[in-house]
Parts: C-alpha cells; structure tokens; sequence
C-alpha cells in the first residue's frame, strides 16, 4: 500500500525553525514529482514547495529564501526544512505525491498524508 507520514510539526516563536519529514511507503519517492502543501483555517490549501525525480525544486513566493525542500531518495522520506518562521506561516502541512518523474502546473497529487501541525507565536 501506498502511504505518506508526516512528522516535526510544533510550536514554536516567530523566528524560529521546524524540519518537517515526509515518510514514503509502497513507493520510491525519487521516482515522483513530491511536494508539501499547507492550509490554514479559513484558507485555501496551497502549494508551498515541490521537488522533482531530478532535484529541481520549486517554491511559492511567501516562503522563499526562508524553506528548502529535499528528498532523501534511501531514506524515501522527503523534508521540508522551515527558517525564520512567521505567524502566518501557521498551518496544517501536508506532504503529497504527484506525477512519474516531473512536475506539472496543475499538479497531478494523488496521494496525501494525514498532515502535520505548524504554529507560530508571536
């Protein structure tokens, strides 16, 4: 079965940082396109981060400079490293898999973990 767990959510102050980890079963996660999603009360889900079969990687506006998204192809668990948080970085983070090899805008994500919890102080 195909199954995606994540884990590293928290609390922390703004400025701070959290190492999100997606783990991957039933599937290797070098193979698809992987990204991290996140939604807040009240607001759609949107796209944070994705990373492709090659490495190549894409970020939304809000979050660059400050995330990086990386996949440990032995470990088939994909990260999604956060720094100098804010509070409106405060979500529900979700990792996803997309399509074979690439990623598509619109992406294709058809598997979703159960998600993980960001909160940000003030």
């Amino acid at each position: 079965q195909v199954h995606l767990v994540e884990s590293g959510g928290g609390s922390v102050q703004a400025g701070g940082s959290l190492n999100l980890s997606c783990r991957a079963s039933g599937f290797d996660v070098g193979r698809y396109c992987m990204a991290w999603f996140r939604q807040a009360p009240g607001k759609e889900r949107e796209e944070v981060a994705t990373i492709d079969s090659f490495g190549r990687t894409t970020y939304a506006d809000p979050v660059k400079g400050r995330f990086t998204i990386s996949a440990d192809n032995r470990k088939d668990t994909v990260y999604l490293q956060m720094n100098i948080l804010k509070v409106e970085d405060t979500a529900m983070y979700y990792c996803a898999r997309g399509s074979i090899l690439y990623c598509y805008t619109p992406g294709n994500f058809s598997v979703w973990g159960q998600g993980t919890q960001v909160t940000v102080s003030s």
